[in-house]
């Protein structure tokens, strides 16, 4: 339920990012570099305490305040939302199945911003297929020696901890894998970070882990549980995708209603042709329907998931938003003609930063298969 702190909450993020990000938007996708200004300014102002524990240093907001939070950021600047995105969806294992010990160690750094994490499951033939992955962690005394490469890997080369995913018994399929918390001082390489079509100021990167030692006790859960840890993680985390899906094709509608209200054709605005006005209609149906989802699914995270139906909703919410988002931004740069094919307006950039929704964390084809194996069995 919304309530009014977190129309509250909106509304001071939306002057923040307004005011911090939207400027710098451009710039970030055009030199596609990391926006080191936007994060400063995202930690000064403390959001990055929002999604982390109490106990760690953060402020404990709700799934519904996070996602919220990423939908705001998302709407002036897609690459800045993984700031909100990634070092929550790389400390998901460890705030739920990681030690006592691990937290106290890591969360802390993480909710003030001195340190980023980043999650490392896919690797370059191993994407969707997760329990097809190479990559070996085997036990050495009070050691465990990670050997292999992942690939498609936010944040990589800018985080200080990763949290690995290995095989510590290759023969036994999805069961054998498990969960690390490895420090990038440790050894992880950054072996090519990625030329993108979108979020061009996240970097997105390839890792090699060439022999990599990791104390036995940076293994978040038992051995062998590193699957269902994943499947876990992706579970809680898809929702806020959907938030940024959201988040960009809201920017894209406030941007695209500004433009056809303003522009004049034929000796009025173009907005007052019917056709036109059925277009920004259809948009903003399928955004709220999508923001309704995102949010019934972020509930369910707070309630605690009691009756089950995490897994079927947060995909839901996920692949719902994404198509949104890429139905509404592609519908945004028709309305505004020939403008909106170039880079002196900002809806083909978000075109372009949507298109990763309908991608990473689950393919949205992969979200289909999840919804139908979870109601039809």
């Amino acid at each position: 339920m919304i309530t009014e702190e977190h129309r509250e909450l909106r509304r001071a993020v939306r002057q923040w990012a307004d005011a911090e990000l939207a400027p710098r938007a451009a710039a970030t996708d055009r030199d596609a570099a990391f926006p080191e200004e936007s994060w400063r300014s995202y930690v000064k102002h403390g959001w990055v305490r929002m999604q982390y524990p109490v106990e760690y240093g953060g402020d404990g907001a709700d799934a519904i305040s996070c996602a919220i939070l990423v939908e705001e950021i998302s709407r002036a600047c897609a690459s800045s939302s993984l700031f909100a995105l990634i070092s929550k969806l790389g400390t998901i294992p460890l705030q739920h199945w990681g030690s006592d010990e691990l937290k106290a160690r890591y969360l802390p750094g993480i909710a003030s911003g001195e340190i980023q994490a980043s999650y490392c499951l896919s690797e370059a033939d191993a994407g969707s297929d997760v329990a097809s992955m190479t990559t070996r962690a085997v036990r050495e005394g009070d050691e465990y020696v990670i050997t292999g490469a992942k690939a498609w890997i936010t944040n990589a080369g800018r985080s200080d901890i990763y949290t690995v995913f290995a095989k510590t018994d290759p023969e036994a399929g999805h069961r054998g894998i498990s969960c690390f918390v490895v420090e990038r001082d440790w050894g992880v390489e950054v072996t090519k970070i990625e030329e993108k079509l979108g979020v061009r100021g996240s970097p997105t990167g390839q890792l090699r882990f060439d022999g990599v030692r990791v104390p036995a006790a940076n293994r978040i859960g038992d051995e062998g549980q590193g699957f269902y840890i994943a499947m876990g993680t992706l579970d809680r985390s898809r929702p806020t995708i959907g938030a940024q899906a959201v988040g960009i094709a809201q920017g894209a509608l406030d941007y695209a209603i500004g433009y056809v209200k303003e522009r004049r054709q034929f000796g009025r605005p173009i907005g007052d042709n019917q056709g036109l006005r059925f277009i920004v209609a259809d948009m903003a149906m399928r955004v709220e329907a999508a923001r309704g989802l995102v949010y019934r699914a972020c509930g369910l995270i707070d309630a605690g998931n009691p009756h089950g139906d995490l897994t079927t909703i947060g995909a839901m919410a996920k692949c719902f938003a994404a198509d949104t988002a890429m139905q509404v931004t592609t519908d945004a740069v028709q309305l505004l003609g020939g403008f909106g094919y170039t880079k002196d307006f900002p809806v083909e950039r978000m075109m372009r930063d949507a298109k990763i929704t309908q991608i990473y964390e689950g393919t949205n084809q992969i979200q289909r298969i999840v919804i139908a194996r979870e109601i039809m069995g």
